[in-house]
């Protein structure tokens, strides 16, 4: 005989909400690609330019380009070529609001050590997308 398993309640409430994250992140990527192949904004780099840039190591890339690292990109949206870049940045933030979610429920659960610790994952991720902490290859 087969044993059920059952999903928690923060699970399911994490769950959910990650599942409707993800379907508007690919919705808006599947959008931001549209206009980018239609042509409706121009790019910051020219669809016949990218071959020459493709083998730069990343900041040669970005000198040669005129482009900045970091949240620089959020001035960059009307370039067809960066506006793609909202659904990337919302799908890696989907995360942070699934432990903002659960977070009430761990507490409400008495589940304390596991509400501190959904807060400390928060506040790490934040810090993390927030750019203070100047780490890797930018």
């Amino acid at each position: 005989m087969e044993k059920k398993v059952h999903a928690t309640e923060e699970q399911l409430a994490y769950a959910k909400l990650l599942d409707m994250g993800m379907k508007l992140g690919m919705l808006a990527l599947i959008i931001t690609f549209i206009v980018y192949v239609l042509g409706i904004f121009t790019p910051h780099i020219p669809v016949n330019d990218l071959p020459h840039y493709w083998s730069m190591p990343v900041k040669d890339y970005l000198r040669a380009t005129g482009i900045h690292p970091g949240w620089a990109w959020l001035g960059m949206l009307g370039r067809g070529d960066f506006l793609n870049f909202l659904g990337i940045a919302f799908l890696s933030g989907v995360t942070i609001f699934c432990y903002l979610r659960v977070i009430p429920i761990f507490f409400r659960k008495k589940d304390t050590v596991y509400g501190i610790l959904a807060i400390i994952e928060v506040l790490v991720l934040v810090l993390a997308a927030s750019g203070i902490l100047k780490s890797g290859g930018h």
